[in-house]
């Protein structure tokens, strides 16, 4: 190419120059000569070069979204967008919240699924149950004769009349639980009402999915009675109340209430509850000491009653034949409250009867835990743990070793050994 035509070239932005600049992205330097129509220019390049050019620098705008303008009218359909975007996540949000509730949620003890639960856990009703091995002693306990004056006939029908105004369950519990229940000194046995067992363990097998047990009654020591015992650290169960310096402690004795006319199987339901798990904190007690009940042996009570019926219930848990625990509810008696005068004298004095049988094991038991931590804690300023034999050693002056397998003296491994030090 001659000089000129290079000049030309160069000039007219059709050459090398003019395609390298545009194939960058750049506009090349316009000059006089350089103002005709774009069209024009992409005619004089070939259609492969146009088609990677435009490839190369976005100049097909053909899938390329147009950018809004900021307008009010914009500006306002982003927000509403926002805002459905937030809806969204937080709709997400709570469903998954509610999944994760429904997996750990438990059955409560009025919803219709409860029976069947407790009995797959263990719980068994009446028809189920089988008679306490003790039974024969629980009904001489129940018509045992009270050194206390039994109602007279005006207080009976003072009692009849009471029933028959009580509208709800609350008036029955106030107004007739205070004739036929008995009050003791609150000095440090005291009764609940209506308080669930917020410290009880969630594991203990007979309330697997369940809500925790909640009697409308309930009495027993409270924790100030076992102290300097740190019963809350070695009973489970022992303790009802969370966090609560007087929650009761090992209580005997449970009840249910329910309004005139109202579900009594309901309420007998859940004294079945309630006996498991009262069953369940001494059988604990029991074991810490090493002295467990006799098998089918008795001493939990609950009762049940609308004002116009009292029923009365013994409670022990059994091995079943694949070691699992059942947990039974044996009637003691049932009793016409208000058919007669007779009826409300025999129907209180059984009741009074088992608080204070309740009572007296509530104060045996809490000896019992009291002396076998005493015996501990002496005995641990006694022996000395051998790691490496797995036993306790007690070393006399005149070098004699004294060797236990275990610290509980009723134990058949607490037989001591004698040898030398080495």
């Amino acid at each position: 190419m001659s000089a000129r035509r290079v000049k030309h070239a160069n000039v007219s932005g059709t050459g090398p120059l003019r395609r390298s600049a545009r194939l960058q992205g750049q506009k090349p330097g316009l000059t006089k000569r350089s103002t005709q129509p774009e069209a024009e220019e992409e005619e004089r390049i070939s259609p492969a070069t146009l088609s990677r050019k435009r490839q190369i620098d976005g100049s097909d705008n053909k899938h390329q979204p147009k950018r809004p303008r900021l307008t009010r009218e914009n500006l306002a359909k982003f927000n509403r967008m926002g805002k459905k975007e937030a809806s969204k996540a937080s709709a997400s949000a709570a469903s998954e919240s509610k999944i994760k509730l429904s997996s750990t949620k438990t059955i409560s003890t009025t919803s219709s699924g409860f029976a069947i639960q407790a009995y797959k856990n263990g719980i068994l009703g009446p028809l189920c149950s089988k008679s306490p091995t003790n039974i024969k002693d629980i009904h001489k306990r129940y018509i045992k004769s009270r050194g206390t004056a039994s109602p007279t006939e005006s207080m009976y029908k003072e009692y009849v009349n009471t029933v028959g105004r009580a509208r709800n369950e609350a008036t029955m519990v106030f107004e007739a639980g205070s004739q036929l229940l008995k009050k003791y000194p609150m000095e440090d046995y005291s009764r609940v009402f209506n308080h669930a067992f917020t410290s009880f363990p969630k594991n203990a097998g007979f309330n697997s999915g369940l809500s925790t047990p909640q009697p409308d009654y309930i009495e027993g020591l409270e924790m100030p009675a076992y102290s300097p015992f740190p019963v809350d650290e070695h009973v489970k169960g022992a303790v009802l109340y969370n966090n609560d310096p007087c929650s009761l402690v090992l209580p005997h004795i449970a009840g249910e209430w329910k309004g005139r006319g109202k579900d009594m199987e309901m309420a007998r339901l859940q004294s079945a509850y309630d006996g498991a798990a009262l069953v369940y904190a001494r059988n604990e007690a029991l074991k810490l000491v090493g002295k467990p009940d006799l098998p089918g042996h008795a001493e939990i009570t609950t009762f049940t009653t609308d004002g116009t019926t009292l029923n009365l219930f013994a409670h022990y848990a059994s091995p079943s034949e694949d070691g699992t625990l059942k947990y039974h509810q044996y009637p003691i008696k049932s009793t016409l409250l208000i058919d007669s005068h007779q009826g409300l004298k025999d129907g209180r004095r059984g009741l009074r009867n088992g608080q204070d049988h309740a009572r007296k094991q509530s104060y045996a038991i809490r000896d019992q835990l009291m002396e076998h931590w005493k015996q501990q804690s002496e005995a641990q300023a006694y022996w000395k743990w051998d790691a490496e034999k797995g036993q306790y050693f007690h070393r006399h002056h005149d070098g004699k070793v004294i060797w236990r397998a275990t610290l509980c003296e009723d134990s058949e491994d607490a037989e001591d050994s004698e040898d030398e030090l080495a």
